[in-house]
């Protein structure tokens, strides 16, 4: 109980400040209307319990059940076994996430079905599937980390130049939302499952970051071959508001609970069927049975916190997130929405439930010397530009999204071999890691919400591109902090 106790305090930290943000802006410059606001609220408790729970259940459930994996994957000895549970594992840890759910599901709604969701949820999930593969195959061979991005981003707008530009925003959209709630935490805990065999230290510190950030190119390469076949077909988006589609604050809650019960039984259902038929038909190291029934108990405790919060997020924060985005917008002057933007960047951060997995696991494997604060601020601070420079992009139609993506991974790989090799994997790692469920209901639909108020705006080249600049950001910023370690770390002869 104390765990959860401590858990709750942390969540409350985390998820208070977009919270008394959206209070201060509803009685302030933006009213929300009707029932939105108690709805909003209740939304917001139901994140604040669910994301308790399921960080709770991530530590007792999620993590060992990936250690275990991780490790039976490496003493395999075996390319071939590596690649087939590569390939299980990334294709159905990703056609599950609940992130993804919710971009395909945004996408096809805006383009009025022209992009089915199904289609976006296997080609991207194939792409993980793939990706993840090959980011193993770099733990177990030793790979250096910086040279497979620079092979990967190379490759990635090679392609780009050839396919759809209607596809272009969405598949860097998709690359961070697959890295979601439910995915992250296992991917980490296989890395370092994996790594954790080498018997040097070092490597094993620095190969249990960046599975990760390898996985979530996939998503963005399988988009794009997507777009090959697909053509330019000069799709346009609109967006709905169902401002008035319930008489009770409530009512959305009590019809969305059961959809968002099935939904995450998809998500948890191939890690625990692959995880059981493992363990007990294929594994010659079985997991200890106390282990067993503790990580049993923590994928309880996962689903129930993961339901909560899934709920608390679409039913409470979408919606409002648009109303926010078109209000502000709507003003004579566009500053309020860019310094709403930039606030909404700096806090939403601090309640994704990946980010605290992958800022405790920072801190652990170094041993404290990366502490989790500073990496937090560094995050913040990247996602808060990032918001920023996407709602500049929707306001002034002459800049596109690539404006800002080329540059700025070209920035990425050239530091990526300045910088520390660990800060390296961690940088790309917490790319796909800061754009998860918060980041693609609540942000992503404020920028969609300033899209659909701007002139001259259209919803699906200008609404979506938002989560691909908050991938993006982070793994800038904290690559800036690997910079500034290294040469606080030369002045003091270490």
């Amino acid at each position: 109980m104390e765990v959860f106790t401590d858990k709750l305090k942390e969540v409350l930290q985390s998820v208070l400040p977009i919270t008394i943000l959206v209070v201060i802006l509803h009685f302030t410059i933006a009213p929300l209307p009707g029932i939105e606001f108690p709805r909003f609220l209740f939304g917001a408790s139901l994140i604040i319990v669910g994301l308790a729970i399921f960080l709770f259940g991530v530590d007792i459930g999620i993590t060992p059940i990936g250690n275990y994996l991780g490790k039976e994957i490496a003493r395999s000895n075996s390319l071939k076994f590596v690649m087939v549970m590569g390939l299980i594992l990334g294709f159905f840890i990703s056609i599950a996430e609940p992130d993804l759910i919710i971009l395909a599901n945004q996408v096809s709604e805006v383009t009025g079905g022209a992009i089915p969701s199904t289609v976006l949820l296997v080609v991207v999930s194939i792409g993980i599937a793939v990706m993840m593969t090959a980011g193993l195959f770099r733990i177990v061979y030793r790979y250096p980390l910086r040279n497979v991005f620079a092979i990967i981003y190379a490759l990635i707008f090679s392609i780009s130049i050839f396919s759809s530009n209607d596809l272009f925003a969405i598949a860097f959209d998709a690359s961070g939302s697959t890295t979601g709630a439910l995915t992250v935490p296992f991917m980490l805990a296989l890395a370092m499952g994996v790594a954790s065999l080498n018997h040097d230290s070092k490597s094993a510190e620095i190969d249990s970051f960046g599975l990760v950030g390898v996985a979530s190119s996939g998503a963005i390469l399988g988009v794009l071959i997507l777009g090959l076949f697909t053509g330019d077909s000069g799709i346009t988006g609109t967006l709905s508001v169902d401002a008035d589609a319930y008489s009770s604050w409530l009512t959305p809650f009590v019809d969305s609970l059961p959809h968002m019960a099935f939904e995450t039984i998809l998500s948890i259902a191939p890690i625990f069927l692959i995880f059981i038929i493992y363990n007990f038909f294929i594994a010659k190291r079985k997991m200890a049975v106390s282990e067993l029934k503790k990580s049993m108990l923590g994928l309880v405790y996962l689903y129930a916190g993961l339901v909560l919060f899934l709920t608390g997020v679409n039913v409470g924060f979408l919606n409002v997130g648009r109303q926010l985005g078109m209000m502000i917008a709507g003003m004579d002057s566009k500053l309020p929405v860019l310094f709403i933007g930039l606030l909404l960047g700096l806090v939403v951060i601090l309640a994704e439930p990946a980010v605290y997995v992958l800022t405790h696991q920072i801190e652990n494997v170094t041993n404290g010397s990366v502490r989790r604060g500073i990496v937090l601020v560094f995050l913040s601070v990247g996602v808060g530009l990032a918001v920023l420079l996407s709602v500049v992009r929707v306001l002034i139609p002459s800049i596109l999204l690539w404006h800002y993506l080329v540059p700025g991974y070209i920035i990425a790989i050239a530091l990526a071999f300045r910088v520390p090799n660990l800060f390296v994997g961690m940088a790309f790692d917490a790319g796909g890691v800061a754009s998860g469920p918060m980041t693609a209901t609540f942000i992503l639909a404020f920028i969609q919400g300033v899209a659909e108020i701007t002139p001259h705006s259209n919803v699906l080249l200008d609404g979506f591109g938002m989560i691909a600049m908050v991938a993006m950001m982070p793994i800038l910023s904290l690559q800036l902090l690997g910079a500034i370690y290294q040469q606080r770390s030369r002045k003091e002869g270490v």
